[in-house]
């Protein structure tokens, strides 16, 4: 008889597939206590749960780390929400945790991811809604418990960061019944007192402890305050609802302090450095301008219209002494009458320039005779039709036509009666 053989990897196999067409495995809540804990460089978390009964290994790998809002220690009883599988190498099964909760939040946890997606559908968590944190902040809006390490931080911080930035404390409750309406009315209020921007928070604690900040109608104050809101809830592995709708989430109160407040020293001194990096440019630049302009008079000292009648005058005295072998008699009788070439052109040109004037007024005086003003002054007239055409011949009107007749002094309105035509000879023509 004929047995089946099978290999180790066959079984493991096998066996795995059994517990992933199981659907209780492939979902299911383990409530145990830690053991074993290990966080692994790789961010991966091995432990094991155990009870009075037994114990089950359990990795939580780095891409499920979200799921994990606090730190584990060992000894705790938590609540861990995975599937159950087979891990072939070793042939052993074990929890692979997507979520894990301390033993007693459960139910809040589940209330906290209820109402976290319902707003996240409602688009509260949208990018778009957030509003930017102003880079120079004068006056802090704080919603915080006025009593504990979370409000000290935030002073300390913020003035050792800047000693001018005004702090306005709205001392809330943050725990335990009526907790979320104080943190709404201090929001509300130091919304009316226009701060730069406001940080909403306190120290850690359990999820209980952190439930205020969880609750709707904290997250809409903070969704419709138009300051801006710097979420600082506990410790820098807790989350809370308003970190999802606050404009920007702050791990700690100590960091939302760093991240709303500039540090005055560091501006002091870039300020400084802006200054000096300012005034060695100028410097530069006037050093610069100085060169260029030290150019320009050098080369207006050759180029300007003095040094070019010097050089002018220069060469007029080099020419004088050539000209009479050059041109002849004349200029040799200019010469000994004590008249220099540069007296002679000057007085050239003053003849040329009073030869001009006389010609001048001749051509005004002809002007003048041709002028129309000149023609209405010795009796005649200009006449124009309606649409303001000269008129020059008999053709140009028609009986019953309004012209104009302008004279020396104004205009003449007058209607045309008849029309006749005449022949008029030239007698100046032959």
């Amino acid at each position: 008889m004929q047995k089946n053989v099978y290999t180790v990897k066959q079984v493991n196999a096998y066996v795995k597939n059994m517990f992933a067409q199981d659907f209780m495995l492939n979902r299911i809540y383990v409530k145990g206590e830690v053991s074993n804990l290990k966080y692994h460089t790789s961010g991966h978390i091995y432990f094991s749960l155990k009870d009075e009964s037994g114990t089950i290994a359990c990795v939580m790998f780095a891409g499920q780390r979200s799921g994990l809002s606090f730190r584990m220690r060992e000894g705790q009883q938590v609540i861990a929400l995975g599937s159950v599988s087979v891990y072939e190498r070793d042939g052993k099964y074990q929890l692979y945790a997507r979520e894990i909760v301390p033993d007693g939040d459960g139910l809040l946890y589940e209330k906290f991811q209820a109402l976290k997606k319902e707003l996240e559908e409602m688009g509260m968590f949208a990018p778009e809604y957030k509003k930017e944190i102003p880079a120079y902040v004068k006056r802090l809006g704080v919603v915080t418990a006025p009593t504990g390490a979370a409000v000290r931080d935030i002073i300390n911080i913020t003035k050792r960061r800047n000693p001018y930035v005004q702090i306005i404390l709205y001392p809330a409750q943050v725990q335990g019944e009526g907790a979320a309406a104080s943190i709404v009315k201090g929001i509300r209020m130091l919304e009316r007192q226009d701060v730069d921007v406001m940080i909403v928070g306190r120290g850690g604690g359990s999820m209980e402890d952190l439930w205020a900040f969880n609750e709707e109608i904290v997250a809409r104050a903070v969704f419709d305050c138009r300051i801006p809101v710097i979420s600082a809830v506990g410790h820098e592995t807790d989350t809370t609802i308003i970190d999802y709708v606050a404009d920007l989430r702050a791990p700690t109160p100590s960091a939302a302090a760093e991240l709303a407040v500039c540090e005055y020293g560091k501006l002091i001194e870039a300020v400084r450095l802006y200054g000096l990096r300012m005034q060695r440019s100028m410097v530069q630049k006037v050093h610069m301008m100085r060169l260029q302009l030290d150019k320009y008079q050098t080369k207006l000292s050759y180029l300007s219209p003095a040094g070019r009648i010097r050089e002018y005058r220069q060469r007029l005295a080099e020419y004088e002494e050539q000209i009479p072998e050059l041109f002849g008699e004349k200029c040799r009788k200019n010469r000994e009458r004590g008249q220099s070439l540069e007296e002679r052109i000057y007085f050239l040109m003053k003849q040329h320039i009073k030869d001009s004037r006389q010609n001048l007024a001749i051509y005004l005086e002809r002007v003048k005779g041709l002028s129309p003003l000149e023609k209405l002054n010795q009796g005649f007239s200009y006449v124009q039709g309606r649409e303001g055409k000269t008129i020059r011949r008999t053709k140009d009107v028609q009986k019953n036509d309004e012209i104009t007749i302008f004279v020396t002094d104004g205009g003449i309105k007058a209607s045309v009666t008849d029309t006749w035509k005449e022949e008029y000879h030239d007698r100046t023509r032959r």
